[in-house]
């Protein structure tokens, strides 16, 4: 089953069972999963790696979101996002935790034979595309900056 029909599913499924955030949070999903197919010239279907990267953007988002509504002292908001972000990142592979990743950063360093922070964006580039969907972009960026002095 294509994550798109998983996700069409689990709407119906959270009708079913009256769970309001559950279904509000993946209509929002399929909300941009949509307008990501009817954007451009030529109407297309997403594909599941696709349809990962749309949820990458809704979880980044709501992450957002979440310390927006702290800082303005609006905490039964930043609950409401806080249950949507666990929903969505149900349908993300899992992440990395930062021993696998700093393993991964140390070895794309040491092939690109990166020195200092001017390499910064080349080492970047490779480890994103390693752990496409699997890692955080900020915590690679962090753990980047700190490898390279």
């Amino acid at each position: 089953m294509k994550l798109k029909e998983k996700i069409h599913t689990d709407i119906l499924a959270a009708m079913k069972a009256k769970e309001d955030v559950r279904m509000g949070a993946l209509r929002l999903l399929k909300a941009a999963v949509m307008k990501f197919e009817v954007a451009g010239d030529k109407k297309k279907e997403a594909s599941d790696e696709e349809v990962l990267q749309i949820i990458g953007r809704e979880v980044k988002q709501r992450k957002d979101s979440i310390d927006a509504y702290k800082k303005g002292g609006r905490a039964d908001l930043a609950v409401k996002e806080e249950a949507e972000l666990k929903i969505l990142q149900a349908y993300l592979p899992a992440q990395m935790d930062e021993a696998e990743l700093k393993k991964v950063v140390s070895q794309v360093i040491s092939q690109t034979g990166a020195a200092s922070k001017a390499d910064f964006g080349k080492v970047m580039g490779a480890v994103m595309a390693q752990v496409k969907g699997k890692a955080d972009g900020q915590m690679v960026s962090q753990l980047v900056g700190e490898i390279l002095k």
